[in-house]
């Protein structure tokens, strides 16, 4: 069996991370989503609201699993049996971070591929950090975002109140 990972913080996981999911799915037998629980960012969700959101994203995908994990995303490939990281490319920032990574992991990992796939046009623009932004500012997020996501980021805002300032930047880093 072909297994490939996609890894992310999915903070929260958006259509673009969708759209990409389909792709990886459709070329391996099996992908894991893989939810890294502690990256160097300032998260608006917990790991476990991460994972529930992104676990009700993948209903009924038969192929497609979700877990969370720590330490080197080498590390959990392995782990998993991965043959390849799936990652998507909206930008030309993105390709140069990603060809970095790529390196790093072929050096730490040469039997495990990246395998970089490229966003569809209408979703170059998104990444979560926007997500959060437009949301935070009362934009409609609809079409950015499965359903359930929508009611959790307004439960989230309406929750942490002027806490989500600091919480919600727009960043230069991958998300």
């Amino acid at each position: 069996m072909r297994t490939a990972i996609l890894p992310g913080t999915f903070d929260p996981i958006t259509n673009g991370h969708l759209d990409i999911a389909r792709r990886a799915a459709a070329l391996f037998d099996h992908l894991v989503v893989a939810v890294y629980a502690h990256p160097i960012k300032t998260l608006l969700f917990s790991t476990a609201e991460r994972l529930e959101l992104v676990n009700k994203a993948f209903e009924g995908w038969p192929n497609v699993s979700v877990e969370s994990y720590d330490g080197l995303t080498v590390d959990f490939a392995r782990s998993k049996g991965a043959k390849a990281i799936i990652r998507g490319l909206r930008v030309v920032g993105d390709f140069e971070f990603e060809f970095q990574m790529a390196l790093m992991n072929r050096t730490l990992a040469p039997e495990i591929e990246s395998v970089c796939l490229l966003t569809t046009k209408e979703y170059y623009f998104l990444s979560s950090s926007i997500v959060k932004e437009v949301a935070k500012l009362n934009g409609n997020i609809n079409e950015l975002v499965p359903a359930h996501v929508v009611t959790a980021l307004r439960n989230k805002i309406e929750e942490l109140g002027d806490e989500v300032i600091d919480r919600i930047k727009i960043t230069t880093m991958r998300d």
